[in-house]
């Protein structure tokens, strides 16, 4: 179960936001001030903080929460934030974004758009530098991608990250980022798969109040954040092609127009993408442009899957096992014969990601500091049942899983999501798409 620190002084707004993350599967701490936060976050685990900007000192400069922020980053808290008020200023959302926050929203929200962006930063966390670091740096396969990591992240050219879930694209992202010109602002991150359809350009671009029905105040864009700084545009083949001619306007210009305004603005936003789909084939389907794929692709970096660099699964199981460990406070751990041999032997779907989280779950549930294969929770795959799989297109494949999901969750669509690693509105989208009934709905 995750965990998220909420940090208001009101009450009330506290307990709004409880109800509704506890109703989703959350556990909620409370504090009431940042000192207060400062504590908690010194004794319990917490996966995400929601911050309001003001308290005692006033009620509309967020230096207080300003300065939150700054000291998470001083004692390399790495948490993500997604930062609160009622007071709703360009300059303000900016700072916060700056000093490390990782989403922005306004009281009285909307308790989907809160969901979503917890959803989302929960799933897709904030990774800084020095976290970059202990994981990539071991391997000599990881070295020679770093160094052309590095030499790409000198330029301002655009750049598309390829490869499967799980193989860290979003971090090699903030890896380029940190190695930029442009790493004195934080990276601005967006997971397209975790944005309803029509909120994508709101998202993108911004909003002024009264917009639209639900535009009850002035909205950010994250171009306008990311202008001078690098954009993160995560799992970018689930933009509607209804918007993908506006992104490739802002890719060639710079130019934009916030929704409800005709006056057009410029953000001169590094953008960073990465995806996990066949973007030429969404091109043959006509689900993608190849202009604005010819905008992103300037420079493209593609991760392998960790099933192609066994040779490395030592190095970073031993890096998992000593990050770990030190984590949960536990004593030095290591791997028997035949665990290894176990997870040499799995097909990894999930690639490094699924490896960190069953290595995780080792280190906790072992008896003894030698973990055995018993320990490794992951289920072979039987040879012979893959062999006699119905050849089918990727589409019918993910069709299939996902009304196989749903139906094992007997109906619970963010259980499946969970599972498929989607997000609760990516999972959706897809059973529009398909169709898939839902029990109970």
């Amino acid at each position: 179960m995750k965990t998220v620190l909420i940090v208001d002084d009101l009450i009330d707004v506290r307990l709004s936001a409880r109800i509704v993350l506890e109703s989703h599967g959350f556990q909620c701490l409370e504090a009431d001030h940042p000192n207060s936060a400062l504590t908690c976050l010194a004794k319990d685990k917490v996966d995400l903080i929601l911050l309001d900007m003001n308290f005692s000192q006033d009620t509309t400069s967020g230096q207080e929460g300003l300065a939150f922020l700054s000291k998470l980053v001083e004692r390399n808290l790495n948490v993500p934030v997604i930062v609160i008020t009622a007071w709703a200023k360009i300059e303000l959302a900016v700072q916060a974004m700056q000093k490390g926050a990782c989403d922005f929203i306004e009281k009285p929200w909307k308790n989907q758009r809160l969901l979503d962006a917890v959803n989302s930063h929960i799933t897709f966390p904030t990774v800084r530098h020095e976290g970059l670091e202990t994981f990539w740096a071991f391997g000599a396969n990881s070295t020679l991608l770093l160094e052309k990591a590095k030499r790409i992240a000198k330029t301002d050219a655009n750049i598309l990250i390829t490869g499967e879930n799980g193989t860290g694209k979003s971090l090699l992202a903030q890896y380029i980022h940190q190695n930029s010109q442009r790493s004195a602002l934080e990276m601005v991150s967006v997971n397209m798969a975790a944005i309803p359809d029509n909120l994508f350009e709101s998202e993108l671009f911004g909003h002024k109040k009264g917009a639209f029905t639900d535009a009850k105040a002035h909205r950010v864009g994250r171009f306008t954040l990311a202008n001078g700084s690098s954009l993160f545009l995560d799992e970018i083949g689930c933009l509607p092609t209804s918007l993908q001619a506006k992104l490739l306007r802002v890719l060639e210009s710079g130019e934009y127009e916030e929704v409800g305004c005709s006056k057009s603005k410029r953000s001169n936003a590094r953008v960073i993408s990465a995806t996990n789909a066949d973007l030429d084939r969404f091109i043959n389907e006509g689900r993608f442009r190849k202009d604005l794929l010819f905008r992103l692709n300037t420079l493209v970096i593609e991760l392998p899957p960790l099933r192609s660099r066994l040779d490395e699964l030592q190095a970073f199981s031993e890096r998992f096992l000593v990050n770990h460990t030190k984590k949960y406070g536990l004593t030095a751990r290591t791997l028997s014969e035949q665990a290894y041999d176990k997870l040499k032997g799995y097909h990894w779907p999930g690639n490094i990601r699924e490896l960190s989280h069953v290595l995780e779950r080792a280190v906790i549930m072992a008896d003894s500091d030698t973990i055995t294969a018993q320990d490794i929770q992951i289920q072979q795959v039987d040879s012979t049942q893959v062999s006699h799989l119905p050849l089918m297109s990727l589409e019918q494949a993910e069709q299939k899983l996902i009304h196989q999901a749903i139906n094992h969750f007997d109906g619970n669509v963010a259980q499946a999501g969970a599972f498929l690693g989607l997000s609760k509105s990516a999972i959706y989208r897809r059973i529009d798409k398909f169709n898939i009934p839902i029990k109970g709905e």
